[in-house]
């Protein structure tokens, strides 16, 4: 029996550093770390330890003999990865694996002072870099959120139906209450405390603050109500209290998602999920209530591209083609698409479309009956239409025009609400240059250029690329350069220490939320759940999550 890595694999490399027999690859010294969906166990080499198992702080990694009906494809898809690979070589001795020579590159000399170190964001790039000071160094770390709540990506950006990734979190969470560690929860750089000020009481500052705005289509009508930013769809339906219960309206029948990646799956997955499903996770209380009541009944995934070119991985389309009591249509009105998905190798994503039912879909008509979701690629958004809110999105019509289009080579796909899933990039940081081209903040190595002491990691450091586990690379770099610039003794002398930095705080903003305050967050969610029968539920509004962290459950919704 070997073990197989499933569709929640999160690429930490927790697994590989644990693995006896180096059996998962691809391993963070080899080139393709990072670049591939996910990683794999071969299973030629793999001995059935198990010890990646009890490692993987996603539970991503099961044997493939028990593996359930819906991810039965992952015992194969490990081992396609490795079928023009040559096995790894065993070497002579008591041990399976070529240890490598102990390795300490991101440390401090014993009789270094300790540096005190702020971390602006608490999603997984700056927990990341946070765990990396604490595990290595002696360092003091002041962990600095602009919401009163941890947690970042996987509380905000990971979908509610995916509990195991969440549980990455739960790895982040033993280091809220480390005793090097100060929490200064719902301060905003900018607004309650400047740059300078962090600099000021600190050695260095590292800036992990993500890429949250969504990129725009450029088409006429692409602000009419009823076209929203997908990253706003995701805030929503994991109630983010930045984003009211009322910002999405479900009352349309057709929705058209622009975008091909695993954003604009996740959207379609959660709009034609049974409802009862999701109240399985820890979805937002409005959301839920939406979807119970919204009469969404089909789907449409629009791609500019063929489905080779398509973003999403292919543990994301697995998930869609496993959802219970929805239909998968590939719309044929392109010839391109067909012969893309006959003509693919079995380790191409566009072969997973291989047996799903296409068909000319006839857009002038209502959604058929129950629910589903259209692939329909080779067509660009054109323009959104309507008078006082998006009726149809005009888009290009393919290869031929099909010849039930415009004269224009364009058609209109009637529809109530547009999702546009076509990116992220990141906002200008207060007190940071900026790149307006790329989104990111200019660096060196994680260093921010000409601001000594000043750090990135993260989606504002490398684009939004990757996912969870790529930030443990990123700010192993990052955190590597700043331990240089310390020894070096390059890094600017606070002028001021951590207690009145701690003072200075909570006099600009009295609601600031500790570590004691986050775990009452936790205590009233998993309260109003077991109330409601569900494994938590978000606090959704600022109120809320400030009243929580004071203790304050009688004054929680219900």
């Amino acid at each position: 029996m070997t073990y197989a890595i499933t569709q929640t694999c999160c690429s930490d490399a927790t697994c590989v550093s644990v693995c006896p027999v180096n059996c998962i690859h691809p391993t963070p010294e080899e080139p393709d770390f990072g670049r591939t969906e996910m990683l794999y166990i071969d299973p030629r080499s793999c001995i059935d330890c198990g010890a990646c198992a009890d490692a993987c702080p996603v539970e991503a990694v099961f044997p493939v003999d028990s593996l359930p009906a819906a991810q039965r494809e992952y015992g194969p898809l490990n081992a396609a990865y490795f079928a023009d690979r040559e096995p790894g070589h065993d070497p002579e001795g008591p041990n399976f694996h070529e240890w490598g020579a102990p390795s300490f590159k991101r440390s401090l000399p014993s009789d270094f002072a300790p540096i005190r170190v702020a971390v602006v964001g608490t999603g997984p790039a700056g927990m990341y870099a946070a765990e990396d000071l604490l595990l290595h160094t002696g360092a003091e770390v002041t962990l600095i959120d602009r919401l009163p709540v941890a947690g970042g990506l996987i509380r905000y950006g990971v979908a509610p139906d995916h509990q195991s990734t969440k549980r990455a979190g739960d790895t982040f969470a033993r280091f809220h209450t480390h005793p090097r560690v100060r929490m200064h929860l719902g301060v905003e750089v900018g607004r309650d405390i400047t740059p300078e000020e962090i600099a000021a009481h600190h050695d260095a500052v590292i800036y992990a603050v993500g890429a949250s705005a969504g990129r725009r289509l450029g088409i006429p009508g692409e602000d009419l109500p009823g076209s929203i930013c997908a990253t706003t769809f995701v805030s929503w339906y994991n109630a983010h209290p930045e984003v009211a219960p009322d910002a999405v309206d479900l009352s349309a029948e057709r929705v058209v998602v622009v975008g091909n990646g695993n954003v604009a799956l996740d959207a379609a997955r959660i709009l034609v999920s049974d409802p009862d499903a999701l109240a399985a996770g820890d979805i937002a209380g409005h959301a839920l209530e939406a979807l119970r009541a919204g009469t969404v009944r089909e789907v449409v995934l629009l791609g500019r591209r063929g489905p080779e070119d398509a973003a999403y991985t292919r543990s994301e389309l697995l998930a869609l083609k496993h959802l219970a009591g929805v239909e998968l249509i590939v719309d044929d009105h392109d010839p391109r698409t067909g012969a893309t998905i006959d003509a693919a190798d079995p380790s191409d994503r566009a072969a997973l479309l291989r047996g799903v039912t296409r068909e000319r879909v006839d857009w002038s008509r209502p959604p058929s009956a129950g629910r589903r979701i259209v692939f329909r690629f080779h067509s660009a958004p054109v323009e959104a239409v309507g008078d006082g809110g998006v009726t149809a999105l005009r888009v290009t019509d393919g290869a031929d025009g099909g010849g039930e289009g415009g004269a224009d080579g364009t058609r209109s796909i009637p529809a109530g609400l547009l999702l546009r899933a076509v990116g992220q990039r990141g906002l200008p940081v207060a007190g940071l240059p900026f790149d307006e081209t790329t989104g990111t903040v200019p660096h060196e190595g994680g260093r921010v250029t000409g601001l000594p002491g000043t750090y990135v990691v993260g989606w504002i450091k490398r684009g939004p690329s990757g996912g969870i586990g790529a930030n443990r690379t990123c700010a192993a770099e990052t955190v590597g350069t700043l331990l240089d610039d310390a020894v070096g003794g390059t890094l600017p002398e606070p002028e001021r220490d951590a207690k009145s930095f701690q003072r200075l705080v909570r006099r600009r903003n009295r609601r600031v939320v500790d570590a004691r305050g986050l775990a009452e967050i936790e205590r009233a969610e998993l309260a109003l759940g077991r109330r409601d029968g569900r494994p938590r539920v978000k606090l959704a509004t600022l109120p809320e999550l400030v009243a929580a962290a004071r203790g304050g459950r009688r004054r929680m919704p219900g």
